[in-house]
């Protein structure tokens, strides 16, 4: 007896919403940075975007503006991020400023179309920064002459772009492409101010600047960029020169050439008079 198999093949429609379950993506960022967790979409009328932290929903924007919200907005009397939520309206990309350790967790991120539902998970861990460095960072002025290396932290991945500012003006950058890095005037032409005075370390994308200078004091900011987020970080250094005196030290200096002069005029009247 000859046995037949007959093979058929079965086809399976499926009537709803199609669900694309992205895997999840980390952030590692530090306390006071600003995050901003990309959706890689561009919104239409036809769109919803929801995001969640820990379940709750914390932002949403959809064609209706009425129904568009942030924290509290969404949900009454849930005030976590009091304000330091920021929705992009054309890309639906949230921002996190000034985050904090509690902000620790994963957002979920859903695009809700017609056709088809997406979600995304963003695992961000924030690491804590001492209260006394943060302070030693932000207050320790810097004396002219001196080398100063700001570390831009813990980067996991080789190929996110490190971008270094002064005062909103790119002075560095350093990307998965050797031929992408450049300092100074190599970033802007015709801006020279550092003159060869940086360095940029390829392993831990730190950037040092050499013999610093009173016209360096300002505020450098960090932007590390991935196609699934951006991180924005900054330090405010400030610079004192052994010649210069602030308001107190002038008018200190000035008692004490009132205290030396005066004796020294009255001996010298003393003598005249002599």
């Amino acid at each position: 007896m000859t046995n037949f198999f007959i093979v058929v093949p079965v086809c399976v429609f499926s009537l709803g919403v199609f669900v694309d379950d992205v895997s999840g993506v980390s952030v590692f960022v530090m306390e006071g940075d600003s995050v901003t967790l990309h959706t890689d979409v561009k919104t239409n009328q036809h769109e919803k975007i929801k995001w969640f932290f820990n379940n709750i929903r914390i932002a949403q924007i959809t064609g209706d503006l009425r129904k568009t919200c942030t924290d509290v907005q969404c949900n009454e009397d849930t005030e976590r991020f009091r304000g330091r939520l920021k929705l992009d309206h054309q890309t639906g990309s949230l921002t996190i400023t000034n985050i904090t350790i509690t902000d620790s967790g994963d957002y979920k991120l859903q695009i809700i179309s017609h056709s088809s539902k997406s979600e995304k998970t963003f695992s961000v861990v924030v690491h804590g920064v001492p209260a006394a460095e943060r302070d030693e960072m932000q207050r320790k002025p810097l004396k002219e002459g001196e080398s100063v290396t700001l570390d831009p932290g813990d980067i996991k991945n080789t190929d996110d772009v490190i971008t270094w500012y002064f005062n909103d003006i790119v002075i560095a950058e350093i990307t998965g492409d050797p031929n992408g890095t450049c300092t100074d005037v190599q970033c802007n032409e015709g801006t020279e101010r550092f003159r060869d005075r940086l360095e940029l370390d390829h392993q831990t994308r730190s950037l040092t600047i050499r013999d610093i200078r009173t016209t360096d004091s300002g505020l450098y900011k960090l932007k590390i960029s991935s196609r699934s987020f951006i991180i924005h970080r900054h330090r405010s250094i400030s610079i004192i020169s052994e010649n210069n005196f602030s308001v107190t030290d002038r008018s200190v200096l000035l008692f004490v050439i009132i205290g030396i002069c005066v004796p020294v005029l009255l001996v010298l009247a003393g003598l005249i008079d002599i």
